[in-house]
C-alpha cells in the first residue's frame, strides 16, 4: 500500500454505530461524555494519553499521537447502534452495572438521549438471547439493506460527514469458512437464499462496508474474515479490522508470553480459566458460542511461541481456557491462570495471575481508539484489511499468506511505525548504532 499523499483533515462530526448497545457499547458512550463534559481521564486510551518517539533520542521529540496524526475530536463524536432490546442507552448502561451511581447520574442526560435501532438477530446464532426489538423480513438479504437505510438515515439525523460501524455485540456460534464466502457474488446470493452460513454480524459488516463505512469487529465472529468482505473493503475503499477486543486474560498472556520467549524460558503448560457474569457471560455458557471464544484465545500462544521453530521449549504444551458464567461477579471479570515454566536444566518452576478485572471499563477505550484509528485510514486513502491495529485484537486480521502477529510489543511498534511512516516520518527500527559511531 502506498503512503498516502495527503490526510483529509477530520471536518464536522463523526458518527459512531455500535452493532449491540449493551455494556461496551454503553460504557464506550458514557465515558465519552464524561471525559467531554465532566472532568473524566480516558485511561486506557491510547489516542488520547500516548505519545509517539520521532526520529533521534536526541532529538527529544515526543508529541501526543492525537496532536501528531489528525484524529477527531471527542467533542465531535456522535452516536447511535442497533439492539434487539428497546430500552435507552442509559437504560441499558444502568442494567449493566458496570458504572457507579455517580457516574451513571452524570451521564444520564446524555445516554437517555440514545435509543437503539431495531436488531438483525436470529437466535440460531446466539442461543442464550433473545429480544423484542429485532427486525423482520422476508431474507437477510433484505435485513442487510434495512440495515445500510438505517445508516443512510442515521448519517442525515445526525448530520455526521462521516460514520464508523463497529460490532458489539455477542459472540455468535462457531461458524468456519464455507464457499459462499469466497466472492461478492456468492456472498450476496447466499443472503437472499437465507444460507445459515450468513450469520448476523456479517449482515452489518456488509452494510457498512457497500455503504462505504469503516468496520471493526469486537467479537470472535468470522464476520468480516471472509474474501467476499475482503474483496467488497477493497472496491469500496474502506478500512476493516477485527476480531475480538483484547482486554483481560489474552491482553495479559501477548505481554507474558513474549518475555519467556524472549529469554527462552520453557513452557509446559498454561491453564487459564474465567468467571463472568455479565451479558456476555451468559451468552458463553453456550458450547457453541464458547468454542467460537475458545479459538480467539488458544491461537495467541502459538503464534508467539513459535513451536516449530523452538520444539524443546513449546512443542509440548497442555494449554486449557475455561469460561465459567457466574452471575454474581457482573461485569467485573476474574480471570486465573496457572502457568507452569522451565528453566535452566529443566527445573520447573510456575507462576499465578489472578486478574480481577472490569471487563468494559477494559474495552471502552479499545473502542475509541478504532473508531479514532479507522476514520484516520478512511480519510488517508487506506482500504482493506488494517494489520496495523492487531495492537486493539485477540485473533488479529492479516494478510491470507502471512500469520497473525501476536506479540503485543510487536504490534505496538507496528502500529506507531504506521503512524510514523503515514505522516512522512522516519520509522524507527531502535538499533541505535549511529549514537556511537
Amino acid at each position: 500500500m502506498r503512503r498516502p499523499t495527503t490526510i483529509a483533515p477530520p471536518q464536522g462530526k463523526l458518527g459512531v454505530l455500535t452493532c449491540g448497545m449493551g455494556a461496551v457499547a454503553t460504557t464506550f458512550m458514557a465515558g465519552v461524555d464524561l471525559i467531554r463534559n465532566h472532568g473524566a481521564q480516558p485511561v486506557g486510551s491510547v489516542t488520547q494519553l500516548g505519545t509517539i518517539r520521532l526520529g533521534k533520542r536526541t532529538e527529544h521529540r515526543t508529541p501526543a499521537i492525537k496532536e501528531f496524526v489528525p484524529l477527531a475530536s471527542l467533542e465531535n463524536l456522535v452516536f447511535g447502534g442497533w439492539d434487539l432490546f428497546p430500552d435507552s442507552a442509559y437504560e441499558a448502561a444502568a442494567n449493566a452495572a458496570v458504572l457507579s451511581p455517580e457516574d451513571l447520574l452524570q451521564a444520564k442526560k446524555f445516554l437517555g438521549g440514545i435509543r437503539p435501532m431495531k436488531a438483525a438477530f436470529d437466535r440460531d446464532y446466539v442461543k442464550r438471547l433473545d429480544g423484542p426489538h429485532v427486525k423482520k423480513s422476508k431474507n437477510k438479504y433484505d435485513l442487510a439493506l434495512e440495515i445500510k437505510d438505517d445508516i443512510a438515515r442515521f448519517r442525515k439525523q445526525s448530520k455526521a460527514s462521516r460514520l464508523v460501524v463497529i460490532w458489539c455485540g455477542s459472540t455468535e456460534i462457531f461458524l468456519t469458512p464455507h464457499e459462499v464466502h469466497s466472492t461478492p457474488e456468492k456472498f450476496e446470493a447466499a443472503m437472499k437464499k437465507n444460507h445459515p452460513a450468513i450469520a448476523p454480524s456479517m449482515l452489518y459488516a456488509w452494510a457498512a462496508i457497500t455503504s462505504g463505512v469503516p468496520f471493526a469487529n469486537g467479537a470472535p465472529n468470522l464476520t468480516v474474515d471472509l474474501p467476499a468482505m475482503q474483496e467488497l473493503a477493497r472496491e469500496h475503499g474502506v478500512p476493516i479490522c477485527g476480531k475480538d477486543f483484547k482486554t483481560g486474560q489474552t491482553l495479559l498472556k501477548t505481554i507474558l508470553a513474549p518475555g519467556f520467549k524472549a529469554r527462552m524460558l520453557g513452557l509446559s503448560g498454561w491453564f487459564s480459566t474465567n468467571i463472568l457474569g455479565n451479558r456476555d457471560g451468559e451468552v458463553l455458557d453456550d458450547p457453541e458460542s464458547f468454542k467460537t471464544k475458545e479459538e480467539s484465545k488458544l491461537g495467541v500462544l502459538e503464534y508467539i511461541l513459535q513451536p516449530k521453530l523452538y520444539p524443546k521449549l513449546y512443542g509440548n504444551i497442555c494449554h486449557k481456557v475455561r469460561i465459567n458464567y457466574y452471575p454474581p461477579r457482573g461485569d467485573n471479570k476474574e480471570g486465573w491462570d496457572n502457568i507452569d515454566i522451565f528453566g535452566w536444566l529443566n527445573y520447573p518452576m510456575q507462576i499465578k495471575v489472578d486478574f480481577l478485572c472490569r471487563d468494559s471499563i477494559l474495552a471502552a477505550p479499545i473502542v475509541l481508539d478504532l473508531v479514532l484509528f479507522l476514520d484516520l485510514a478512511k480519510r488517508a486513502g487506506m482500504h482493506g484489511i488494517q494489520e496495523w491495529l492487531s495492537f486493539f485484537f485477540k485473533s488479529p486480521m492479516c494478510a491470507p499468506q502471512l500469520y497473525p502477529e501476536h506479540d503485543l510489543f510487536i504490534q505496538s511498534m507496528k502500529l506507531k511505525n504506521t503512524l510514523r511512516w503515514m505522516m512522512g516520518e522516519d520509522l524507527i527500527t531502535h538499533l541505535g548504532s549511529e549514537y556511537y559511531d
